[in-house]
């Protein structure tokens, strides 16, 4: 041991970022195994859009271990995270009061099998989420929702959508394991930035966020992701927008 080593010392964390997929272990294959190799090779996950350098940003939805999202924005970028869930093999259970605003996305997804289910507020029952069949449950339940029977688990991601900052906000934002900010009010602004520990520069650009654009954070790290629809989704959901 060196003299200038301290006897406790810890490895600083790498500080990580809830947009890129889970991290599994690393493997090695001989180059004379590759021919068997019948997985896809990196980071998996959903695409929900890009980054200000203008590379993928990646959630990984589907997780051994539960994962709470919170969004403070529209439903259009809900609708577009719960259908490319579904591109990615995930089933889709949605928790709303607005039913009609989700009836078509439903039978949109669901013209080859059922992927996406639609319940009341409150009644949402067990999903049964397992490794090769991962669950998103998505809760439209406006901006103070009630406590769900079904929450996050392993295999079983939760998406909160609040339209905009009610009472519970904050704790809400406080408890979930990532954080999506649309643009909102000045006021709310600063009550998000209190929240999440945000710089004075973002504070002030969440009140002027073009629609489409999305700041994710935690309380240690932040990016700004620009979603843009593809063709089938703008034919299904329209433009991006920030209100419905």
């Amino acid at each position: 041991m060196n003299a200038g080593t301290p006897v406790n010392a810890t490895p600083r964390p790498r500080l990580g970022f809830g947009l890129l997929g889970p991290r599994r272990g690393r493997h090695e294959l001989s180059p004379e195994q590759f021919d068997a190799l019948a997985l896809p090779v990196g980071d998996d996950g959903v695409v929900i859009g890009s980054d200000a350098q203008g590379a993928p940003a990646v959630l990984g939805l589907a997780r051994p271990s539960a994962f709470d999202v919170v969004l403070v924005g529209g439903a259009w970028t809900a609708q577009v995270l719960a259908l490319r869930a579904v591109g990615t093999g995930a089933r889709v259970a949605v928790e709303t009061g607005r039913r009609q605003l989700w009836s078509t996305l439903a039978q949109s997804a669901n013209s080859g099998r059922q992927c996406v289910t639609l319940h009341d507020v409150g009644r949402v029952p067990p999903q049964g989420p397992s490794a090769h069949s991962p669950v998103l449950l998505v809760r439209d339940c406006g901006a103070r929702p009630p406590r769900g029977r079904v929450g996050a688990a392993p295999w079983q991601s939760v998406l909160t959508l609040l339209p905009y900052l009610g009472p519970t906000t904050p704790r809400l934002m406080e408890r979930a394991d990532l954080v999506g900010v649309q643009r909102v009010a000045p006021e709310e602004a600063l009550l998000v930035g209190r929240t999440m520990n945000l710089p004075a520069d973002d504070v002030e650009a969440l009140s002027a966020l073009p629609d489409g654009v999305t700041l994710w954070c935690t309380p240690s790290a932040r990016t700004y992701v620009t979603t843009r629809p593809t063709e089938p989704e703008t034919g299904l959901l329209g433009a991006a927008r920030r209100m419905e």
